[in-house]
């Protein structure tokens, strides 16, 4: 693997954050060029992209740095509790079952999408998804599903339990990435289509547009000039949420992890002996149990606002992890994962329909699956800021069910590999 120019992980930041300023900068800008630019490509996609074009350019790289490290474990948790820090459970709950639904039927599509997408492959290319023992295509096809109705947590159980070759696995971590960024990007295009797409779903939008309003009329009613100490005791809430979080997944995920079925890879409860999912979990209670309390109020203050700084700075890092010039070197497992996003996709448009729900609820209801807890509410952020701590929640949904349905997917990709 040949070594970035840049290794030093303090300039790796600063290019991160250069970026960053640019693309905020530039997409402030309505008129000429960069009006036209934006248009056409949303700002967070390229909050995605930049990095990653300085990655697959060799001037930096994920793997000789510790930033995405950083980001997920301390910037991500902190980011949930500022961004639910205001959430009003009762507008939430008047949303109603649709919601669930669309998330519950992003997970089918991801379940059968992966068999699904083995039979058409192997149609015209069946040594695709060949292979022997321990280097099945299926088994590795397996961290994938994990990924993709969960999340990084369930993605390592996955590995674990198929034991798919660690040599080729880096090839699966790179469909995982390229198919998921390029899916998001598509969701992310739509957002500026949001109107038009209901209007063709026939979908009825006014218990969102009145969760907007609830929110947006809060925003205003307490908004004030923040102060230093506004901005020091969202850092208290923020980075000792961060600290409990940690602390307390920690003993919960090592406790648990000394139970037998959860201890067993191949169990459903695995995902409970993990720490980063008890981080996300228990910093999401937080931020819920903040929010009925007067630290509610510090949105006022702008503290959904910090907390997106630091889920771009997430972003920024996630872009990172995609080479492009990687896209090519296994077309026929890029393949595979186009077809089996698209199964997802056609499954949520075609659900989507049939319940006439909004396009919003189907862009989280998949970005909770394919994107986890760093995407979902970036994605639903996108819609509206009021709408972030939806993300959040169907996101956690997502590691909940993301092993047992990963196992499942498995065990109809592997029947669909011997056809």
């Amino acid at each position: 693997m040949t070594e970035p120019f840049i290794t030093n992980d303090t300039v790796v930041f600063g290019l991160l954050t250069l970026c960053l300023g640019f693309i905020f900068y530039t997409s402030s800008i309505k008129t000429g060029f960069w009006g036209k630019f934006y248009t056409f490509i949303p700002a967070v996609l390229m909050c995605y992209l930049l990095p990653s074009i300085l990655a697959s350019s060799g001037l930096i790289s994920d793997d000789n740095s510790n930033l995405y490290y950083m980001a997920s474990r301390y910037l991500l948790p902190a980011a949930l509790v500022l961004m639910t820090l205001s959430i009003d459970m009762k507008a939430i709950a008047k949303l109603g079952s649709k919601a669930l639904i669309m998330f519950l039927t992003g997970t089918v599509g991801i379940i059968i999408g992966g068999p699904l997408a083995i039979l058409i492959i192997s149609i015209f290319s069946p040594e695709t998804v060949g292979g022997n023992d321990f280097d099945a295509i299926w088994r590795g096809l397996s961290t994938i599903a994990g990924s993709w109705i969960g999340g990084g947590a369930n993605q390592a159980a996955m590995l674990e339990i198929y034991k798919y070759n660690p040599e080729k696995y880096g090839g699966m971590v790179l469909v995982d990435i390229v198919v998921a960024n390029a899916w998001m990007a598509i969701i992310l295009l739509g957002v500026g289509k949001t109107k038009r797409i209901d209007k063709w779903l026939k979908a009825d939008t006014s218990a969102i547009e009145k969760l907007k309003i609830t929110v947006s009329e809060f925003s205003e009613r307490i908004t004030r000039v923040p102060t230093l100490t506004d901005y020091m005791m969202m850092l208290l809430f923020a980075f000792t949420a961060v600290g409990l979080s940690h602390f307390i997944g920690d003993y919960l995920s090592a406790y648990l992890g000394s139970i037998k079925s959860v201890s067993d890879k191949g169990s459903f409860l695995s995902f409970l002996g993990s720490n980063f999912f008890w981080m996300v979990v228990i910093a999401t209670i937080i931020g819920i149990v903040l929010s009925f309390t007067k630290a509610k109020n510090y949105e006022g203050a702008g503290a959904s606002k910090m907390g997106s700084v630091f889920i771009y700075i997430l972003v920024a890092t996630i872009g990172m992890k995609m080479d492009l010039s990687m896209v090519f070197e296994n077309p026929g497992l890029i393949l595979i994962g186009f077809v089996w996003i698209a199964i997802h996709a056609g499954l949520l448009i075609l659900v989507a329909k049939l319940i006439k729900a909004p396009y919003f609820f189907l862009a989280v209801g998949s970005q909770a699956n394919v994107g986890g807890a760093a995407s979902a509410p970036i994605v639903a952020a996108e819609f509206h800021p009021s709408l972030t701590s939806v993300g959040v929640l169907l996101a956690v949904f997502g590691y909940v069910v993301g092993t047992g349905g990963a196992i499942l997917c498995t065990i109809l990709m592997e029947i669909a590999s011997k056809v």
